[in-house]
Order: structure tokens, then C-alpha cells, then sequence
């Protein structure tokens, strides 16, 4: 527990904006079978049944209301994945202010339908997840009555390779689906967070510890504080760096345009003296004609006297 609320705090320090449970017991996910098909083979977790696994790692549900109450007193949102029925009436009961449906669950259209009976906003991610499945449990979330929907871009390696994300499938998704569309990142750095950002990713979910050696069940992909800050620094900068369509000259540019190259007489001239090609450069600072004038203006005489290194100004040309 005194972990738990730990990593809540560091959370709302690095920048997050929510932290997310996942609810459920090991009876609740899987059956208590050693039979093959209930084992897993190779990974991170390999040799070990379903069941002893996720009672390893669930979170005792009577964590939630002190979780939930520590996190609203930081002014962090928090809310979590239910895994079944009885973990959404959990969650309802602590008013859960949103839902976030797991990759491996996006299949179970049922349990969707029963989340977006709730009239809360959901968030479901696409691990493993075909296009028509995507669709399916869009769907089902719809016709369950969700109104406020999100999906996330996901990969379901734990850690999954950054070549593995295919991150040009975000502006795909959001053209295709029409909904908020995010990253579920499991890889180990922030790059491809970060990156995802520039294509349209406007929701980041990462895996968060104290210690990535703590030996917990997700700590050797997760993120650590000062990972976490870079990354709510990082994606913020990006999405501030996105911006609008803007050709015009920017605020920081202001104080620079007198720097922009321009037209400037290299030698004296007379009253009534031709400008010669000799007369004339294309330099810095930029108080005289722009460049663009310069062959106009030979040929042209000077109507006053003019000194060398001073700019070329059109109306005393004749």
C-alpha cells in the first residue's frame, strides 16, 4: 500500500494527468488450471500459469476507495481497467470518472457494453486487435450507450520493439474510426511516445514504477520518475510544437528580420551616378531594398549623394 500511494505521488510530480489501476482478481480473469493452454511459453513471464501469475500482480480490491481518495486529495484523475462485471460495480461505487478497456479485453464485447452502461468515458485499447475487431467493439461500446470514446494505437509485447508500432497507423485510425486516438506505449524509452505525438496521438499510456529492479510484474518495462517527467515534458512540448498551419512570421522572429539580407551601396555615389553592378551588394543587415530588386535597379541613378555601406532605398532612385 505505502508503494502504491508512492507511485501515485511521484506521478502527479512528473506532470501525468491521471494514473490507471487495473481491477480484477485472479478468479475473475482466468480459472485456476495448470493445464498447458493455461501456461505461458516464452516472455517475460514464461513457465508460469495464468492464475499464478495474475494473483501475483492483481491489486486486494479494498485498496481502491484509499487509492482513489489519496489521488483525488494530489488533484490527479484516477480510474482503472475492469476486467469483469463486479470490478465496474467496484469502480462505480468510488465514482470512477472514466474507463479504460485492455487490449486483451477489446474482444469481450459484452463487458464494453456493460462499461458504457455506466454513461462514463472510455478508452479501449487495440492490441492484437484486427481493423474489423476495432470495429466491433466500437460498436459495441455505442450500443451500450458510450458517448465519449477514445481508442489507443497498442502493441501487445511486454516490452514490444519500437519497429513493432508502426506509428503511420495513427493518422490511419483517427481518418478511419472518426475518435480520439492515442498510444499505448509499451517500449522502453519515450521516443516513440513522443513521436506519436506529431501524427495525431493526443492520449499516452505508460507503464509507471518506482524502480524498474523492484521485481514487480510490469517494473522491468516501466517507466521511472524522471522517465515519466521527460516524457509529460516531451509530449507536451511536441503537441505545443504541432501548432497550426502558419506561414506567417512567428513572435521569435520579430527581433530578427532587420538581420535578413537586403541591398546596401559598396563605394559612394554622386547625385545623378548610375548604379553599376560594382555599386551595389547583397548583404546583412536588412534595412535596405530586398534582393529580389537588384537587377531592377541597375541602370537607375541615385537623385542624392550617397555613402558607401548605407542601404539602397527605392524612392531615391530615378
Amino acid at each position: 500500500m505505502e508503494t502504491a500511494l508512492r507511485i501515485i505521488e511521484e506521478a502527479k510530480k512528473a506532470g501525468a494527468d491521471a494514473i490507471k489501476l487495473q481491477t480484477y482478481k485472479p478468479d475473475t480473469i482466468t480459472l485456476n488450471c495448470d493445464s498447458d493452454e493455461f501456461c505461458i511459453h516464452g516472455g517475460l513471464w514464461d513457465g508460469r500459469t495464468l492464475y499464478d501469475l495474475y494473483r501475483e500482480a492483481h491489486m486486494p480490491w479494498e485498496w481502491h476507495a484509499p487509492l482513489f481518495d489519496h489521488a483525488r486529495k494530489l488533484g490527479i484523475t484516477i480510474f482503472s481497467s475492469p476486467f469483469d462485471n463486479t470490478a465496474v460495480d467496484l469502480l462505480e461505487s468510488l465514482n470512477a470518472p472514466a474507463y479504460k478497456i485492455a487490449s486483451f479485453e477489446a474482444v469481450d464485447l459484452p463487458l464494453i457494453k456493460y462499461v458504457a452502461s455506466t454513461g462514463k468515458p472510455m478508452i479501449i485499447s487495440t492490441g492484437m486487435a484486427d481493423a474489423e475487431e476495432i470495429q466491433e467493439a466500437i460498436n459495441a461500446a455505442r450500443e451500450g450507450g458510450c458517448k465519449e470514446l477514445a481508442i489507443l494505437h497498442c502493441v501487445s509485447g511486454y516490452p514490444a520493439p519500437a519497429s513493432d508500432y508502426n506509428l503511420r497507423i495513427i493518422p490511419d485510425m483517427i481518418q478511419r474510426f472518426g475518435l480520439v486516438t492515442g498510444l499505448s506505449d509499451h517500449t522502453l524509452d519515450n521516443t516513440t511516445a513522443i513521436a506519436s505525438v506529431a501524427l495525431g496521438a493526443c492520449i499516452i499510456e505508460k507503464h509507471f514504477t518506482l524502480d524498474r529492479k523492484g521485481g514487480g510484474p510490469d517494473d522491468s518495462f516501466s517507466l521511472e520518475p524522471p522517465e515519466l517527467a521527460a516524457l509529460c515534458k516531451g509530449t507536451h512540448t511536441a503537441w505545443d510544437a504541432l501548432g497550426s498551419v502558419d506561414y506567417g512570421r512567428k513572435s521569435s522572429e520579430q527581433g530578427n528580420v532587420k538581420f535578413r539580407r537586403s541591398l546596401y551601396f559598396v563605394k559612394a555615389l554622386k547625385a545623378g551616378e548610375i548604379i553599376t553592378r560594382d555599386a551595389v551588394g547583397s548583404v546583412r543587415p536588412g534595412f535596405g531594398a530586398a534582393p529580389k530588386y537588384l537587377e531592377s535597379i541597375l541602370g537607375k541613378k541615385v537623385m542624392r549623394d550617397v555613402a558607401a555601406n548605407t542601404p539602397v532605398l527605392l524612392d531615391e532612385l530615378s
